[in-house]
């Protein structure tokens, strides 16, 4: 009974399907964003007295985690060009958030 649990194959995200990474890479990336656009409007506007770093960096990395799921899709071989283009606005717009939350 015991033995059963170690029988899993493991997770690799490079077997899901493209439209999947797609579908993780956007809800990576937005939440990312929300994070850290709360973290920006709380130390502007002083609603919550309680040090915003770790939010913001948290949604850093989940937009960098989006990113990278984004150029993992980008990368695939034999890719629906519907797809391609969405990943590839996709790193546009997670590229140009990320630069905008570490530039301010």
């Amino acid at each position: 009974m015991m033995g059963d649990i170690y029988n899993y194959p493991p997770m690799n995200w490079t077997n899901h399907s493209p439209k999947t990474l797609l579908q993780r890479s956007f809800l990576f990336g937005i939440t990312g964003i929300v994070l850290s656009i709360l973290a920006l409007l709380n130390s502007h506007f002083n609603i919550l007295d309680a040090p915003m770093g770790p939010l913001n960096g948290s949604g850093m990395l989940l937009q960098l985690f989006g990113l990278s799921l984004a150029v993992l899709v980008i990368r695939k071989r034999k890719l629906d060009p519907i797809i391609k283009e969405r990943a590839k606005k996709m790193v546009l717009v997670l590229t140009v958030g990320l630069l905008f939350f570490l530039l301010i």
